[in-house]
C-alpha cells in the first residue's frame, strides 16, 4: 500500500501551540497537583477530623471513609461523562468549569460544620476533579507529538509524587497552626492562579465527530458503585458481611454494574467503548491501574493512624515521613519511559508491581517501636514502584485511542484509578475496622454500654473513650494499639496480596520489549499491543526518550510524529513508513 511521505504529512499540533507545549504541561501539572494535593493533605489530617470538636467534628471511621469515597465516587462515575463533554465541547472549557467547580467545594467544605457537611461538600469537589484530571491529559495528548508523550506523561505522573510530598507536609503545617478546615481553604487561591494561567495558555481541542453523550451509561455506572461500596463500607460498621443491609447493596451494586457492561456493549454510543478491553494488553493496562492503587490506597488511610495514634507523631512530621515515597516518584516517574525502552513494558511494571507488594507486606511486621530509617526505605521502595508502574501503562492506556478521542482514553485510565482507590479504601478500610472491633471487644468489659459500640469502632475512637473515662480508661490504652497493629498486619497482608494479584496480570498480559521497527505486512496490527493502536507501530514507552537531534516534526526513522492518527482498529499504514 503506498503512503503519503513524511514531509506531506499535515502537522497535528499548530506550531504556535508547539512552541509553548512545556508551559502549557506546567499549567496541567498545576491543575492535576491541586487535585492530589487535596486527596494527600485529607490523608493526614484524618486522625484530626476523628477529634471531638473543637479540634476536630467527631468524625467515626465510616464518615472519614465517606469523606474520601464521597468525593472519589463522584469523581468516578463522571470520568466518562466529562471525558465525553472534553471531547465534544473542548478540553479548556470543561478544564476551567472543573476546577472553578473545584474551588467552590473546597471554600465550602473547610467551613463544614458536621461529618455529613463535609461529606457532601467532598462531593461537590468531586464533580470538579472529574472535569479536571481528564482533561489536563487529554489536553496533554493534544499539545505533545507522538515521541514526546512518553516522556510529557512521566512528567505529569511524577507530578502526582510531587502532590504526594506537598500535600502531608503542607497540612501539617496548616494543622499546627490553624483549625482543620484551612487544609481546604488552602486549595482557593491555587485554583484562582491556575484559572488565570489556563485562561493565558492553554488551548482549546476537541474531537470534530463527537458521538452522543451516553447518559443511561453514565447513570448506571453512578449507581452501581454507590450501592457497592456503601455496601462494603457498612460490612465494615457492623464486623460482618452477612447483614442484610450488606447483602442488599453488594448484590445490587454488582447486578447494576453488570447491566452497565451489557448496556455499553449494546449500544450504538457507548460512554466507554468495550472493544478496546477485548485486546488483553489493554485490559492489562487498566488492571494494573486499578490494582495497585486498590492495594495502596487502603494502606494511605491506615498508615495515617499508625503514624499519628500508635507512634504519636504528629500530623507535619507524618508528612515528612511520607516524604521519601513522594521523592522517589518525582525522580524515577519522568525517567521511567528509558527503562521501558530498554527492557520492555512487561518487566518494567511488574518490577514495579513486586516492589509495591514488598512494601505493603512490610507493614505486616511493624510495630510500635520499627525504627524510623525502617519505615522510609519501605516509602522509598513504595514510590519507587509507582513510578515504575503509572507512567506505562498510562502511555499504553492513552496510545490506544486515536488523539481526537483523548478525553474518552483519559476516562478510562482515571476511572480504574479512581475507582481501584474507592474500593482499596471501602473493602481494606472494612478488613481494618472489623479486625479491629473483633481484637478490641474483649477489652471493654469495663467501658459503660452505652459508651462500648463507639469505644469499638476505631483506634481513636478508642482512646477517645479511655480520655473521657480518666484514670479508669488507662487499661485501654495499650490493648487499642496492640488491636490496631493486629488490624493493620491484617490489612497490609490483604493488601501485598492484591498488589501480587496486579504484578501477575500485567506479567501474563502486557508486551515485552518490542524491537524498533516491528511493522506488519498488513499494517493492520502491530505486535506491540494496545500502544499502536493508532498506527505508531512502537510498544508502550518505546518511543524516543526526549527527541534529540530530530527536528520538530520528525521521527527518528523517517516518520512523521505530526501524522494524522487514524480511528481505533485502523493503522492507516503507518507502520509501513517505519
Amino acid at each position: 500500500m503506498s503512503q503519503p511521505s513524511p514531509a506531506s504529512a499535515p502537522p497535528r499540533v499548530p506550531e504556535a501551540v508547539h512552541r509553548r507545549r512545556w508551559a502549557v504541561l506546567g499549567v496541567l501539572m498545576l491543575s492535576l497537583l491541586i487535585v492530589v494535593l487535596d486527596n494527600s493533605i485529607l490523608n493526614v489530617a484524618v486522625k484530626t477530623i476523628a477529634a471531638p470538636a473543637p479540634t476536630g467534628i467527631g468524625a467515626t471511621q465510616s464518615e472519614l471513609e465517606w469523606s474520601i469515597n464521597s468525593y472519589t465516587l463522584v469523581f468516578a462515575g463522571l470520568l466518562f461523562t466529562s471525558g465525553l463533554l472534553g471531547d465534544r465541547l473542548g478540553r479548556k472549557k470543561v478544564l476551567l468549569f472543573g476546577i472553578t467547580v473545584f474551588g467552590i467545594g473546597s471554600a465550602l467544605a473547610a467551613f463544614s460544620g458536621s461529618p455529613g457537611e463535609l461529606v457532601a461538600y467532598r462531593a461537590v469537589m468531586g464533580l470538579g476533579a472529574a472535569f479536571v484530571m481528564p482533561a489536563t491529559l487529554a489536553v496533554l495528548m493534544n499539545v505533545f507529538e507522538r515521541d514526546e508523550q512518553p516522556k510529557a506523561i512521566g512528567i505529569w505522573a511524577g507530578s502526582v509524587g510531587l502532590a504526594i510530598a506537598i500535600g502531608p507536609i503542607t497540612g501539617g503545617i496548616l494543622l499546627e497552626h490553624f483549625w482543620w478546615g484551612s487544609i481546604f481553604l488552602v486549595n482557593v487561591p491555587v485554583v484562582l492562579l491556575a484559572l488565570a494561567l489556563m485562561i493565558w495558555l492553554v488551548p482549546d481541542s476537541r474531537d470534530p465527530k463527537p458521538g452522543r453523550i451516553d447518559i443511561p451509561g453514565v447513570l448506571l455506572s453512578v449507581l452501581g458503585l454507590v450501592l457497592l461500596v456503601y455496601g462494603i463500607i457498612r460490612g465494615g460498621e457492623l464486623a460482618s458481611f452477612t447483614d442484610v443491609t450488606v447483602l442488599a447493596p453488594v448484590i445490587g451494586g454488582l447486578a447494576v454494574l453488570v447491566l452497565f457492561v451489557l448496556h455499553e456493549r449494546r449500544s450504538d454510543h457507548p460512554a466507554i467503548d468495550m472493544a478496546y478491553f477485548r485486546k488483553p494488553a489493554f485490559a492489562a493496562a487498566v488492571a494494573a491501574i486499578a490494582l495497585v492503587f486498590f492495594a495502596l490506597m487502603g494502606v494511605t488511610f491506615f498508615s495515617a493512624f499508625y503514624l499519628q495514634s500508635v507512634r504519636g507523631y504528629s500530623a507535619l512530621e507524618s508528612g515528612l515521613l511520607i516524604l521519601p515515597l513522594a521523592v522517589a516518584q518525582m525522580v524515577f516517574a519522568p525517567r521511567a519511559r528509558l527503562v521501558v525502552e530498554r527492557f520492555g513494558a512487561k518487566a518494567v511494571c511488574t518490577a514495579g508491581m513486586l516492589l509495591v507488594a514488598a512494601g505493603l507486606a512490610a507493614f505486616a511486621l511493624f510495630d510500635a517501636s520499627t525504627p524510623v530509617w525502617a519505615l522510609e526505605v519501605v516509602f522509598f521502595l513504595q514510590g519507587a514502584g509507582m513510578a515504575h508502574i503509572m507512567p506505562p501503562v498510562t502511555v499504553a492506556v492513552m496510545q490506544a485511542l486515536p488523539r481526537e478521542k483523548a478525553g474518552s482514553g483519559s476516562a478510562v485510565n482515571n476511572t480504574f484509578r479512581q475507582v481501584g482507590g474507592a474500593m482499596g479504601v471501602a473493602v481494606l478500610g472494612s478488613v481494618l475496622s472489623s479486625t479491629y472491633r473483633g481484637e478490641i471487644e474483649e477489652h471493654l468489659g469495663g467501658v459503660p454500654a452505652a459508651l462500648r459500640a463507639t469505644a469499638g469502632e476505631s483506634i481513636e475512637a478508642t482512646l477517645a473513650v479511655a480520655e473521657k473515662l480518666g484514670p479508669a480508661g488507662r487499661n485501654l490504652v495499650a490493648p487499642a494499639y496492640d488491636a490496631f497493629l493486629g488490624a493493620m498486619h491484617v490489612t497490609a497482608i490483604a493488601s501485598a496480596v492484591i498488589a501480587l494479584v496486579g504484578a501477575a496480570v500485567v506479567a501474563a498480559f502486557l508486551p515485552g520489549r518490542t524491537p524498533r521497527d516491528p511493522a506488519t505486512a498488513d499494517g493492520t496490527e502491530p505486535v506491540s499491543g494496545p500502544a499502536t493502536a493508532d498506527g505508531a507501530g512502537t510498544a508502550p514507552g518505546s518511543v524516543p526518550a526526549d527527541g534529540a537531534g530530530t527536528a520538530p516534526g520528525a521521527v527518528p526513522g523517517g516518520g512523521d510524529r505530526r501524522a494524522s492518527v487514524p480511528a481505533p482498529g485502523a493503522e492507516a499504514g503507518e507502520s509501513a513508513r517505519r
